[in-house]
């Protein structure tokens, strides 16, 4: 993996700062109770963190003060991530459990109606 340039690692980090952020913003919409996030928005996530993890292995020991900012950034948004994650995973399952009881109403209806069509 090759080390970017200090601006061109600050600039990238900033982009990936930026998509982090609408991201989780679009999981809690206006402080209200985190929804559960969709496919596609847990790929963007992850691709983020992959990203910016190619990223971070070549870190020099030295840095600019643009990749400091927008590495503070990053842990910010990493952070918020962190704290959303148990509510992603508990709505999940919520969803989880409502979509076996529908499945198991629906497994009912096709037992009753296979059983009606079989009497006389």
């Amino acid at each position: 993996m090759s080390v970017l340039a200090p601006d061109i690692l600050a600039e990238s980090l900033q982009e990936t700062n930026a998509r982090l952020g609408s991201l989780l913003d679009s999981l809690i919409p206006d402080g209200a109770q985190p929804r559960a996030a969709t496919p596609q928005q847990m790929a963007g996530l992850l691709s983020e963190l992959m990203r910016a993890g190619q990223w971070l292995q070549g870190l020099p020991p030295q840095r600019d003060p643009g990749v400091e900012v927008e590495l503070a950034r990053y842990r910010r948004n990493v952070e918020r991530l962190r704290a959303l994650l148990p509510s992603i995973h508990s709505t999940l399952l919520r969803d989880r459990a409502r979509l076996e009881q529908e499945r198991a109403r629906v497994e009912s209806a096709a037992a009753w109606a296979r059983r009606s069509r079989q009497t006389p």
